[in-house]
């Protein structure tokens, strides 16, 4: 094998082993279920709601799917997707600017490390890992477009 060959064909190797978890991450352009994702990350239409909150103007809507058979497949811990929309309600458009994160407290009461929600086609959204039965709580600290920090909170129990 050339030199010059071996790299690009480890980067090609590289690529191809990430893009099925960003697909089944519901990085698919339209955020719908399809052969690419193997349906692991449904439309919010279709993933449960934990609920609404405004806080400063911004209306934050979130949803948790179970995204753990999917995930299994590819070989990844991950049992749920966490996506939240956000609305400045002053102008009723999306907010798909800034920096989102997301403490986890678990049903044992275990705060876990912030995580970055990244933004995806409307949304800002990760993959966490849900293990035990019980309620989780989700605390997002916001520093969205318009520079404001705000913190939104929901709950969602878990089997």
């Amino acid at each position: 094998m050339h030199r010059k060959t071996l790299p690009a064909i480890t980067l090609l190797l590289a690529l191809g082993a990430a893009l099925p978890v960003y697909a089944l991450a519901g990085h698919d352009g339209g955020h719908q279920n399809s052969a690419m994702n193997h349906g692991a990350t449904k439309s919010h239409e279709e993933m449960p709601a934990l609920g609404e909150q405004t806080v400063d103007g911004v209306k934050a809507m979130a949803h948790l799917g179970d995204v753990r058979a999917a995930m299994a497949r590819a070989g990844q811990p991950m049992t749920h997707h966490l996506q939240v929309f956000y609305t400045d309600l002053a102008t009723r458009k999306g907010i798909e600017a800034g920096t989102v994160a997301v403490k986890v407290t678990t049903p044992k009461g275990d705060v876990l490390p912030a995580q970055p929600l990244m933004g995806m086609d409307g949304h800002f959204g990760v993959d966490l890992t849900l293990a035990e039965a019980g309620t989780y709580k989700f605390a997002l600290g916001t520093k969205l477009a318009d520079g404001k920090k705000r913190q939104f909170e929901f709950s969602a129990s878990v089997k």
